[in-house]
Order: structure tokens, then C-alpha cells, then sequence
């Protein structure tokens, strides 16, 4: 959402058609994350000027905070670790964390416990557009076992990314693995800021109780640095119920 750092918004315009948009469908809060990883370099000061020109422009209709799009490689890993709260969501405890596309570290239960042992804790954002991540639902299951979080894309719930990201997002949901969906909003067009339509859907497959939880709850949660929970489905969800006497 910040101008002009990243593969996101290129101009002071952009930003503020992307806070309009947010703001218009519903969000009342965003987390503006810029990348950290071999293409694009994370730096503090210049992320707090864009920040500060974008809030002065857009007024107060919406609350804007910083975190960060946490590529995993080693120096950002040893970065984040002399500097746990450099790249984290609002400087509290989450830490977005994408994977590649090319590689999945086969010590990534010891980074994360790394990670958490200096203060973060780790959200693996869109394993459902990950084919790798795809291919390794148990190693998603136990990482989070461990303390790590989930975060789907919005768009993806809604098939935006397609049936094989729109599967891979029902079977993390039916497993009760996600916590947190966002909009991973990179323009008004192709990646829009978007969050109601996932909302909707959330409400009609899974009831309202976790389409609250994912939405508004535990992205609160991650701005407060605070712990994040989910609803027990069982009573609420048909789709849940299925599920489960099916399994």
C-alpha cells in the first residue's frame, strides 16, 4: 500500500485509491507491508516518511499501521532476531512470514522456534498459493501446533487465485489452521484491497462466529500484540459438521 517500495502501489495516488477502496468495502484498519527480501530492501525511516505522507493525505477514515511482507533467509532471520520488533506487525509480536516458491527450509520448526524465543510469533501468510506449502499440510498443522499462525488471502477464498487455492484454503479452514484473512492488497485492479466479499463467504460456509474471528478478532489481535483464538465450530457450521463425520 505504501508508495513506491515495493511490487505494490507506484505513486501518492495509488496509496490513497487503495485507502479509498479499503475503506469503502468495509476496512477500518490496514497494515501497510512493505517486502524484505532480495528484490526489494526494508527500511524503517523510509517506510515511516511514506507512511506519515499517506495518513496526512487520507485524513482519519482509516487506521493505517505498519508490519512487514518477512521473506525467510538468513540475514533477514538474523536481522528480525537483533531487532525482534523491526519488522513485525504495529512493532507487537506477529511476524509475517512468506515462504518460496522454490525452496522449504527443512529446519523450519527451529527457525520459528528461534523466531518465537525472541519475542515473535510467526504468521505463514498464503500457503494456499504456495504449491510447495500445498504439498505439506502436516507440516502446516505442526507448526502451528508449535504457536505458529495462519493468514489466508481474502481473494482466494472467492477463487480469485484459482480452484487449487480455493481447495487448499477449504481444507486449512476445515482443519481449523487459519486465524487471520487478509487482502494482500497490491492495487485497486489486479490485487484489490478487499475484504467484505471473503467476509460473505466466510459467514455463509462457516457461520458468523469464525468469519468474525478471522476478520475482525485476531487481525485486532495482531495489532494489540495480543493472543489469538479461534470459535469452536462444531454446533455452528454444517459445512464443519460434514467435515468432520465425513473424516
Amino acid at each position: 500500500m505504501l508508495f513506491g517500495l515495493d511490487d505494490g502501489a507506484r505513486t501518492l495516488e495509488d496509496s490513497l485509491a487503495m485507502v479509498r477502496m479499503a475503506a469503502a468495502h468495509g476496512t477500518t484498519d490496514l497494515v501497510a507491508t512493505p517486502h524484505a527480501n532480495l528484490n526489494f530492501k526494508f527500511d524503517p525511516d523510509q517506510i515511516a516518511e511514506r507512511m506519515a505522507q499517506v495518513q496526512k493525505a487520507a485524513g482519519d477514515g482509516l487506521r493505517l499501521y505498519t508490519g512487514c511482507d518477512f521473506h525467510l533467509s538468513f540475514d533477514n532471520i538474523q536481522d528480525s532476531i537483533e531487532h525482534p520488533r523491526k519488522y513485525t506487525i504495529n512493532q507487537q509480536r506477529y511476524l509475517l512470514v512468506e515462504f518460496s516458491e522454490l525452496l522449504i527450509f527443512k529446519n523450519t520448526e527451529d527457525i520459528f522456534a528461534r523466531l518465537r524465543d525472541a519475542g515473535m510469533t510467526p504468521i505463514v501468510t498464503h500457503p494456499e498459493r504456495n504449491g510447495l506449502l500445498r504439498q505439506r499440510v502436516e507440516n502446516i498443522a505442526k507448526w502451528v501446533e508449535q504457536g505458529a499462525r495462519l493468514q489466508l488471502t481474502a481473494q482466494s477464498l472467492t477463487g480469485g487465485f484459482g480452484q487449487r487455492a480455493q481447495e487448499f484454503s477449504r481444507e486449512l479452514l476445515d482443519r481449523g489452521l487459519v486465524h487471520v484473512i487478509a487482502s494482500d492488497g497490491h492495487d485497486c485492479e489486479r490485487r484489490p484491497p478487499i475484504m467484505d466479499q471473503a467476509r460473505t463467504w466466510l459467514q455463509n460456509k462457516y457461520g458468523d462466529a469464525l468469519a468474525e474471528a478471522l476478520c475482525v478478532t485476531n487481525p485486532g489481535a495482531a495489532l494489540s500484540g495480543d493472543d489469538m483464538g479461534l470459535p469452536n465450530l462444531g454446533s455452528e457450521s454444517s459445512v464443519w459438521k460434514w467435515y468432520k463425520f465425513w473424516r
